[in-house]
């Protein structure tokens, strides 16, 4: 039998009063039982976030520099523990071993990062139209945020939402993804024993109905960050704004690489491929497009295919270059969407089966090509292996298509040409936009966040404008 694990609330690890539990299991092996958690309710909710607005005073009152020593001690905590770490994370969200190991680098690189900047919080002084005012701000903490994170990247997303938020004294109610509560549960082990104050963190498992929906609607809440789809993070964002709460949405992407016929066809191959089969195709951020250029369509296409054939697929603790889909339901999304793409004429190049590796998740990495830009699999986000391949015959063409979806969250081009690249970081849609380079993975200094369907538009994550989420600006005018 499996250790239970507990939430924690006010510095202390409790059970839920729902007296409920449910299991999280190895997507890459169903018999491998990783834990049992709570399946927290409202009132647990509620719970966490009271003893959150209790400790804001002496959460604020902290010196920002001390908040920041806590911050560091916390990346020293899970450095020292990052082959746990790593294999947790194997072992619950099913990553290759090394795609889970620089998740966990990432998480703590976080923490140390906002460690050190926690020194330079405070606000800005200003020059006065009057010789006689000193005229300054003041960034004040927002007060109580309640964080949403999802399992496809369960340390590394709330890391970026937790560090900003404790360096500037706001306190946090935390509500992991149901799918991968383990690693969140030992990433707040580390908060604990980094000496962080009783109530500044709260950990509570369970359902979005019931936990996630408090977060958004609770009075004491003052803002909710959340990363997810888009389906959810539409109800998330119309409950806090029914309370007027600060919010941030970072959701889904249909990202595309743009491969021009300036292009080295086999860079921009390993760019397609890394971007749409790396952890699995599970993340906002992968290549679900690419959008190439006729006069080198069939060699790309050709190219594609065979990186997708030379990954190994198996679980990640064995060494496999692809692990599974997270869940039952995420093998099924993307195998429905194997059949959409054959129904609706496109040709399966390869891949599309499920595969026999074990008791587990797995699906074969998916290349379509002759799709065409109206398709299903051309306009909605596939969380999995699959890649659409689309031929265009001019840079306009390439650019409206890559534009002609909700989303706008990643997008890249592979060309030698200086002045489309220039054009692209102009004309594309996409709150990211890289020349060269995957659709995934960003620096965690710089601002991330997406347009139309992919984000609230609000409030970028990471760098300084993940700091800026979680303060308020007052404004000084001192006479003398």
């Amino acid at each position: 039998m499996s250790e239970q694990y507990r939430n924690y609330i006010d510095g202390e690890w409790t059970e839920s009063e729902t007296g409920e539990t449910f299991e999280s299991r190895n997507p890459a092996d169903r018999n491998d039982l990783v834990g049992v958690f709570q399946q927290s309710g409202e009132t647990d909710a509620e719970r966490a976030v009271e003893a959150a607005a209790a400790a804001t005073e002496t959460w604020a009152d902290t010196p920002a520099p001390e908040r920041g020593a806590v911050l560091r001690e916390v990346a020293g905590k899970l450095d020292a523990r990052k082959d746990e770490l790593t294999e947790t994370l194997v072992r619950e969200e099913g990553k290759a071993r090394p795609e889970a190991a620089g998740e966990v680098q990432r998480a703590i690189d976080i923490f140390a990062y906002y460690g050190a900047k926690a020194s330079d919080l405070g606000g800005d002084v200003k020059s006065s139209s009057s010789r006689d005012t000193t005229l300054y701000t003041v960034d004040e903490p927002i007060g109580v945020a309640g964080l949403i994170t999802p399992w496809n990247y369960p340390i590394a997303i709330p890391a970026w939402k937790i560090a900003p938020a404790l360096a500037t004294g706001t306190t946090v109610v935390f509500k992991p993804a149901s799918l991968t509560p383990n690693i969140a549960r030992k990433l707040v082990e580390c908060l604990d024993e980094a000496g962080l104050a009783d109530g500044a963190l709260n950990l509570v498992t369970g359902p979005g109905s019931t936990v996630g929906k408090t977060l958004s609607t609770h009075d004491a809440v003052d803002a909710v960050s959340f990363t997810g789809s888009a389906a959810v993070g539409e109800t998330v964002g119309d409950q806090a704004k029914e309370t007027n709460k600060r919010v941030q949405l970072e959701m889904g992407g249909k990202n595309p690489v743009v491969v021009m016929d300036s292009a080295d066809v086999d860079d921009a191959v390993d760019i397609a491929a890394g971007g749409a089969f790396g952890v699995t195709g599970q993340a906002c951020t992968a290549t679900s497009r690419a959008i190439v250029h006729e006069d080198c369509y069939d060699e790309f296409v050709a190219g594609v295919v065979e990186a997708a054939e030379s990954i190994t697929i198996g679980p990640g603790l064995d060494g496999a270059d692809m692990g599974p889909q997270a869940s039952q339901s995420e093998l099924e999304s993307t195998l429905e969407y194997v059949d959409v793409g054959i129904d609706e004429g496109a040709t399966l190049e390869t891949g599309g089966e499920e595969v026999d590796a074990g008791d587990g998740f797995f699906v074969e990495p998916t290349v379509f090509s002759g799709v065409e830009q109206d398709m299903r699999i051309a306009q909605e986000e596939i969380f999995g292996p699959v890649l659409s391949v689309i031929p265009v015959s001019s840079y306009g063409e390439a650019v409206s298509v890559a534009n002609g979806v909700p989303y706008g969250l990643s997008a890249s081009i592979v060309t030698q040409d200086l002045s489309e690249a220039h054009s692209f970081v102009e004309d594309s849609e996409s709150g990211v936009v890289k020349i060269n380079e995957k659709t995934t993975g960003l620096e965690l200094h710089v601002p991330f966040g997406g347009m139309k369907d992919s984000s609230s538009e609000t409030y970028r994550e990471q760098g300084d404008a993940g700091l800026d989420f979680y303060t308020i600006s007052k404004t000084v005018y001192l006479n003398y």
